[in-house]
């Protein structure tokens, strides 16, 4: 027993020398934060009007792509069949696992769900899109960007989301999580019916990065006293626009890009594998699978 001492804490008094240890350890802790502070000044800054924030949608503010769940929400509604929602899941269970946009995915997204609402009215769509949101997305709202965007609210700065997704979509969103606006992809419609194009080209890359520009010039805003917040190294741009950019559950490029330039990042998924290789954590895939069973429960139950 003698020769395990050395594994049983001993109880010793403390003394003067660990005293001073104590108070020297909690001094330069003090010390250490105030340097912190000193250099990071407090941000958002309150009262501040000519300051915004700018939030990118899928996987910074939202786990998944919206256009993807609210694919989800269409097919239910027989908006079309089993086969696109196949390829829908197939979709979104790819940007997830990759945790990266692919053009060729959302490309081939965006041409389904224009030939899916064609001849449908533009308030209809807005009508499915509350529900649509309930359904799939509210509980799919990641809380760390979440608070974020209440940072800047809270500091009576306007906060808007800039995606790529339908803008009737997104403004759906942001009205539900008590943002300003949305700035998304804008579908052509003629007295209120969608047609099946697009007005311009999706908003996405640097197409997002001038319509931040324009919304700027519009509000009166000063854009080096704004910030950013995103997922993709595709939003670059609109990142570069802004005094304060943040890179969000990044993917790989963005993360280097982000550490290069001195960017604050905030990793909001969960797992260890998820920090170091940018991919979404087991629960989120879970989510995806589930849905995809789902989806052939209800196919089976039709057949």
């Amino acid at each position: 027993m003698a020769a395990l001492g050395w594994l049983t804490p001993r109880r010793r008094s403390a003394t003067a020398r660990s005293v001073l240890a104590g108070e020297a350890s909690a001094e330069a802790a003090r010390k250490s934060t105030q340097e912190v502070l000193e250099r990071e000044p407090a941000f958002p800054v309150p009262g501040d009007e000519r300051a915004a924030a700018f939030f990118d949608l899928d996987n910074t503010v939202m786990q998944g792509a919206a256009l993807f769940h609210f694919g989800r929400g269409l097919y239910k509604r027989n908006f079309f069949d089993t086969r696109e929602l196949a390829r829908f899941a197939w979709q979104q269970a790819w940007f997830r696992l990759a945790g990266v946009e692919d053009p060729e995915h959302m490309q081939e997204a965006r041409d389904s769900a224009l030939s899916i609402v064609q001849g449908h009215r533009v308030s209809e769509l807005q009508s499915i899109g509350e529900e649509i949101y309930d359904e799939y997305m509210a509980e799919r709202i990641w809380p760390g960007t979440r608070a974020l965007a209440q940072a800047h609210l809270d500091a009576g700065q306007r906060v808007w989301l800039v995606t790529a997704a339908p803008v009737e979509i997104a403004t759906v969103i942001a009205r539900r999580l008590g943002l300003t606006g949305a700035l998304g992809t804008v579908a052509e419609s003629v007295d209120g019916v969608y047609t099946g194009k697009l007005v311009g080209e999706p908003l996405h890359g640097p197409a997002k990065a001038e319509a931040v520009r324009a919304l700027a010039l519009a509000e009166g805003l000063d854009l080096s006293r704004c910030a950013a917040y995103s997922d993709s190294h595709n939003d670059i741009p609109m990142l570069s626009l802004v005094g304060h950019p943040y890179a969000i559950n990044p993917d790989s490029k963005l993360r280097k890009h982000a550490r290069r330039m001195d960017w604050r990042l905030r990793d909001y998924r969960t797992g260890r594998k998820a920090a170091k290789v940018g991919i979404p954590a087991a629960a989120g895939v879970g989510a995806v699978a589930g849905g995809t069973a789902a989806a052939i429960a209800l196919h089976r139950k039709r057949r």
